[in-house]
């Protein structure tokens, strides 16, 4: 046991026996004493052996208690040889000169820690000491001053011990008020006066009635003591408190009842004292009391508003800014660009980094990151007064020009080119990255998406002509410009402005139909264009590098889509969701996939991931990263299996646990013996390596029942139902019944 342990246990059950013995006797005197002087005697002990950092205030504290002791040796010897106790005495001078020593330099400045300035914990040991104080007024000061017959020594002597007990009680709820001050040395010291201050707070209301004998409010002021000496004697004193990784606004539960208790205090003290005595109410000291305690309350809920106004302010800084680069972010620019357009006639420029890509998959994110903020400071330098920068994610940035003629847009283009053309070292590399500008102005404009969209057909027109030059915005461009460069910038337009979502399609066991998983299916409805098909825009989205950020939005919904599905009962076994080539070669992606399966409590183990053997028949990064999600506890499946390049080999390279069947030897497999011939040599095939096969594309019945008699036992297709939204909704169910 160690030493202030055992000090603590020794010296509280010598003071929980003191109301055993004789009241007023020799020996009784003597062993109360005895534990006092102790208890000083360990704390100088605990001083010298623990040698704390902020010596001078223990050593204050130390003497501050070895005069409460003194004062207790003294009244014992005047009792003993005076035959009764003379008020005041010279016990009391010692009493009342301990406080100064206990307050300022110790508890004070013991208390006081590394950490910032709390005005809320300032306010709140006010409340907690208001409260004390106005307890100690109608029952010990206000009668006392009303006592004129009282000598004024003895009236100044009784109310300056409740004036010290207020100041010390404001000293301890401030220690414990400051989150770092929550250390055991601490604890013990605050216990301990607590216990003080609460033999003082009965001592002195019983002593004005008479009623004081001792007892157990004695004991009390011995446990003070022995946790005095048990806080010297703990390691904890050494150091300093320190508020480093505790929250500075955080407020407790039994703080708050504290606090709550005192404000309370003045119509409780009106009520008590309207029920015992009503024609003697405390009026002034009960009122002034209520006003301070009020005006405190309001200090304190004016300092949560500025305190919520502040975090507002931060967060709103946040949601703003990018992280990586420190400038605006997507939202932050298209609010600016919201507010200049209701000013005037805007320019955005839109800048896509070329190359990118190539520094990303040779050195890593870590280096690619590095680029992009030398990238950022270059631009943030290049700027004009009044213009502003910002990331819009990935390596795109937009500049915005609240006024700006045509020929100083081209001038600031040409020089944001030259800036970025220069040769930039990171990561111990010299990089060359160039970057494809389009512009766009915003006359008789007023919606800032299309705005973006403008100076995004721009950029990609820019990007197909070379990118070592910017272009304009012109209406020709939206009929000359190639479909794809326009698909791409309506599609990043149609990301932003939640044009896009999923449908699901059941795959079913056979014979049965009960559905055993889904596959997650993008959908996109343009405004004007209608239906997009995915066999459209998902290959302008692998060129361009938008499939990142889509299959990231794809991955991360359908486990949103089946985390509720799982609240609902009505989650299939897995659900699929299809991943590109692009994305299996992305530095990086089964880290982000790990990401999302954790942001959204996602089990891997009920996620399927379906590839292209032409996704993976180059091997290299593709191949690894199929092997890592494997690891996961995802499940591959091999999409359109027997049309890639070679399929066997794909099986031998890539752990596949499910095979989908191309449509194309499904749809003919009840009119063709070839079809029905290669149909069953896959089944064989899956059967035989211990996978799963599914038959895709099954749009009558005669084909479910000639695909489960050749072994078929998953199956999908318009036959048993349509990609829907839910398909597990009751109508979706009740349809499909």
């Amino acid at each position: 046991m160690q030493l202030w342990a055992g000090w603590l246990m020794l010296a509280a059950v010598a003071a929980l026996c003191f109301p055993l013995l004789p009241d007023d006797t020799l020996p009784t005197k003597i062993y109360v004493n005895t534990v006092g002087t102790t208890s000083v005697l360990m704390m100088v002990v605990g001083i010298l052996r623990n040698r704390p950092e902020h010596r001078g205030p223990w050593l204050m504290f130390a003497a501050g208690m070895a005069m409460l002791v003194s004062g207790d040796i003294t009244y014992d010897v005047t009792e003993l040889r005076l035959g009764e106790y003379p008020y005041p005495s010279w016990a009391d001078l010692l009493y009342l000169c301990a406080y100064p020593f206990l307050l300022v330099p110790g508890m004070i400045r013991l208390s006081r820690g590394n950490g910032d300035r709390d005005r809320g914990g300032l306010i709140d040991a006010a409340v907690i000491s208001t409260g004390i104080g106005l307890i100690y007024w109608v029952f010990v000061v206000g009668p006392t001053l009303a006592e004129s017959s009282t000598p004024a020594l003895e009236r100044m002597v009784t109310i300056g011990y409740p004036m010290c007990d207020v100041m010390l009680t404001a000293a301890v709820a401030r220690m414990f008020t400051r989150p770092e001050n929550r250390t055991p040395s601490l604890r013990l010291l605050g216990i301990g006066t607590i216990l003080m201050l609460t033999g003082d707070l009965f001592y002195t209301t019983m002593s004005t009635t008479a009623e004081y004998t001792g007892g157990f409010v004695d004991s009390g002021f011995l446990l003070a003591y022995a946790c005095w000496g048990a806080a010297a004697l703990h390691p904890s004193m050494r150091q300093r408190p320190t508020a480093a990784g505790i929250d500075p606004y955080g407020i407790g539960g039994r703080r708050l009842a504290v606090l709550a208790a005192c404000s309370l205090l003045a119509p409780g003290l009106l009520f008590l004292q309207g029920v015992k005595d009503p024609g003697n109410i405390a009026w002034g000291g009960i009122g002034v009391g209520a006003v301070t305690l009020f005006l405190l309350v309001i200090a304190r809920n004016w300092g949560f508003v500025k305190q919520v106004q502040r975090q507002a302010g931060k967060l709103e800084d946040l949601a703003m800014h990018d992280e990586l680069t420190g400038l605006s972010n997507r939202r932050g620019f298209e609010r600016s660009l919201s507010t200049a357009l209701a000013a005037g006639s805007p320019h955005v420029l839109l800048l896509d980094l070329n190359g990118f890509k190539s520094v990303n998959d040779r050195f890593g994110h870590a280096v690619g990151d590095d680029l992009l903020v030398v990238i950022a400071h270059r631009l943030s330098d290049a700027m004009p007064d009044g213009a502003m920068v910002a990331r819009m994610g990935g390596d795109e940035f937009a500049v915005l020009l609240p006024g700006c003629a045509t020929q100083s847009c081209d001038e600031l283009a040409e020089r944001l080119h030259t800036v970025i053309r220069l040769p930039i070292h990171v990561g111990g590399q010299d990089l060359l990255v160039g970057a494809s500008i389009g512009i766009a102005d915003a006359d008789f404009l007023i919606d800032p998406v299309e705005v973006l969209r403008r100076a995004d057909l721009a950029m990609y027109a820019a990007k197909a002509a070379g990118g070592r030059h910017h272009r304009w915005y012109v209406l020709e461009l939206d009929t000359q410009a190639g479909e794809e460069a326009r698909l791409g910038a309506d599609l990043r337009v149609g990301m932003d402005a939640g044009q896009l979502h999923l449908v699901y399609q059941p795959i079913v066991e056979l014979p049965g139909g009960a559905p055993q998983a889904v596959e997650s299916l993008i959908r996109w409805q343009h405004p004007e264009r209608g239906f997009v098909s995915p066999v459209e825009f998902i290959p302008v989205a692998e060129r361009n590098g938008l499939i990142i950020e889509l299959g990231m939005w794809i991955l991360r919904t359908a486990c949103e889509q089946y985390r509720t599905w799982q609240a609902r009962g009505v989650a299939p076994e897995h659900i699929g969701v299809n991943v590109s080539a692009r994305q299996l070669a992305e530095p990086g992606f089964v880290d982000a996939v790990a990401a999302v399966l954790a942001e959204t409590g996602m089990d891997p183990h009920h996620l399927v991931v379906e590839i292209t053997e032409t996704a993976v028949f180059g091997g290299g990064v593709a191949v690894r990263a199929v092997h890592e999600l494997n690891a996961l506890g995802i499940a591959i499946a091999l999409d359109d299996f027997g049309t890639g390049h070679s399929s066997l080999g794909i099986l031998q390279a890539v752990p596949v646990k499910i095979l989908k069947v191309d449509k194309s030897f499904v749809e003919n497999v009840t009119v063709s013996d070839r079809h029905a011939v290669i149909a069953a040599s896959l089944i064989q095939l899956t059967g035989g390596l211990g996978l799963i096969a599914v038959a895709e594309g099954v749009e009558t019945p005669e084909q479910a029942a000639e695909l489960y008699r050749l072994g078929y036992r998953r199956a999908q297709g318009y036959h048993f139902g349509r990609p829907v939204v839910d398909p597990f909704a009751p109508a979706a169910l009740s349809s499909a019944a």
